[in-house]
């Protein structure tokens, strides 16, 4: 596939290298941000692949400046890297960039785009709306405190059968957000949890990087579309298929019990329904909408919430006196304490810094998700066209030393003298974004890394297996799907259980 894919792209540069000097001309008057040299068709991918782009991007913003002109593939592409400028774009610019970018994986497997991915317009505010009200709601939130109260006691017990054994953190962790989730979002078990476990991380690997950077390669574009893309989508569908035959049974079940299901307890999936039962929506639901929104729930709410739980624990068992100090603070405020409620979470100091540290350093998405541009606008004099794929380096701005002293070592202390915040207003750490596009589910990712943290360092101690020393502990960083930053090394530890007596 990729010889073939190879073949195709050479025999084309020619014809493309003449359309982009055509190109080329119209753009001549405008003042575009400066940039690295680019090479026919390819543009600056070289510069980007194999690597990790946050990082290339912050390197070359060191020489060309804080507002850079890429060209990846045949996507013109602007890498804003300093909290000034970022402000600049974000707040001054918020309309000019709310859509979003060409994504061919959402736009050929799910059909339609989710509040995440959506093009900015009357049909995404519809869908953050429903989200907001069906998953995100104070009501909704305290229904999942239940769930998820009852399946970190799972995991806590987990650990506790293993037996001085080492945990892969990840995995666990991983799991027990996606229960949670599912149950929220379903309104029970699913037992097809797996099937969509496999399925997001088989479309977060199959990423369409090759149509996305280079989308006028239309045979490229059939060849894959009946290929990966084609069977994503086939998969997909049998997969919501059999995930909305089993809720019918189960409704029909309640219906012949004459059980009535609350509002509260049905999850998003029931909500969607009744309310396309209902219609009255300037937007119908389709399936399409659905699956879209399974999408946003399932990878923005496991991927980034599981990635930041593990630097966390990572950081800590590689700072062990931060390791200490914070079990500390939890154990003296959970002392006799059988249930842990949001109010005595913000009561931990401690570890609220070492939460916003671990973002600050280990952003999970380096880049944000990338905007596009909707107007014509200026930043620092430079002319920004329209359709434009622009990124704001999130992880540049939170380890700028004009900002942050000390930018690249792990002092969760620095956020107790202060007040910089996380929810997009200080633009040298926006981890969830800022403006209009902003994470929407901000709020429920932070309590859900905070109540897992919380657990984990309350019930247990934690050592790295076979006498490994904390200082030789691999601590690189990959991006999975090109987007994610993790782990390199999947973190491994040994539970053992506290015991205050």
């Amino acid at each position: 596939m990729d010889t073939i894919i190879t073949i195709f792209v050479v025999v084309s540069s020619l014809i493309l290298s003449l359309y982009f000097l055509v190109l080329n001309k119209k753009t001549k008057s405008l003042n575009l941000p400066p940039g690295p040299p680019k090479l026919p068709l390819i543009g600056n991918l070289h510069q980007v692949s194999g690597k990790l782009p946050h990082r290339v991007f912050r390197d070359l913003a060191q020489k060309y400046g804080p507002v850079m002109h890429l060209k990846l593939g045949q996507v013109n592409t602007i890498v804003i890297s300093s909290p000034r400028l970022a402000k600049e774009v974000l707040k001054t610019n918020d309309m000019a960039i709310a859509d979003r970018p060409v994504m061919l994986i959402a736009d050929m497997v799910l059909g339609d785009r989710g509040v995440i991915l959506a093009q900015y317009g009357d049909h995404w505010r519809q869908m953050k709306k429903i989200m907001s009200l069906q998953l995100l709601s104070a009501k909704k939130v305290r229904s999942i405190q239940r769930i998820r109260e009852e399946q970190i006691g799972r995991m806590m017990e987990f650990y506790r059968l293993s037996n001085g054994n080492p945990v892969n953190i990840h995995t666990k962790v991983a799991e027990t957000i996606n229960t949670i989730l599912c149950i929220s979002s379903l309104g029970s078990k699913c037992r097809q949890q797996e099937r969509l476990i496999e399925f997001m991380e088989e479309m977060e690997r199959e990423t369409g990087v090759l149509l996305d950077m280079f989308p006028s390669l239309e045979f490229v574009d059939r060849l894959i579309r009946n290929s990966i893309f084609k069977r994503l989508k086939k998969t997909y569908d049998d997969l919501l298929d059999d995930i909305l035959d089993e809720h019918h049974m189960r409704k029909r079940d309640h219906d012949q019990q004459q059980q009535e299901v609350d509002e509260e307890e049905e999850g998003l999936l029931g909500s969607l329904l009744r309310m396309r039962e209902e219609g009255g929506l300037e937007f119908p639901i389709t399936n399409n909408v659905i699956k879209a929104m399974f999408v946003d729930v399932f990878a923005g709410g496991t991927d980034t919430s599981t990635a930041t739980i593990e630097w966390a624990m990572t950081e800590l068992i590689t700072h062990p006196i931060i390791m200490e100090k914070v079990q500390t603070e939890i154990r003296a405020a959970f002392k006799g304490k059988t249930v842990i409620t949001e109010a005595d979470l913000q009561e931990l100091s401690c570890l609220q810094c070492i939460i916003k540290e671990t973002l600050r350093l280990h952003p999970p998405l380096p880049l944000l998700v990338p905007h596009g541009t909707r107007e014509e606008f200026k930043v620092d004099g430079y002319d920004i066209p329209v359709n434009q794929r622009l990124f704001i380096n999130g992880w540049a701005c939170s380890t700028d030393p004009e900002y942050w002293e000390e930018p690249n070592s792990f002092k969760p202390e620095r956020f107790e003298k202060t007040l910089v915040d996380l929810t997009g207003n200080d633009y040298q750490f926006i981890p969830f974004g800022s403006g209009r596009r902003i994470c929407p589910g901000i709020h429920f990712g932070l309590r859900t890394v905070e109540f897992f943290l919380a657990h984990m360092l309350n019930n247990y101690d934690w050592n790295l297996p076979h006498g490994l020393n904390p200082s030789n502990l691999d601590t690189t960083e990959t991006l999975r799907g090109g987007v994610l930053m993790i782990k390199n090394d999947p973190l491994t530890l040994i539970p053992t259980p506290y015991s205050s007596a």
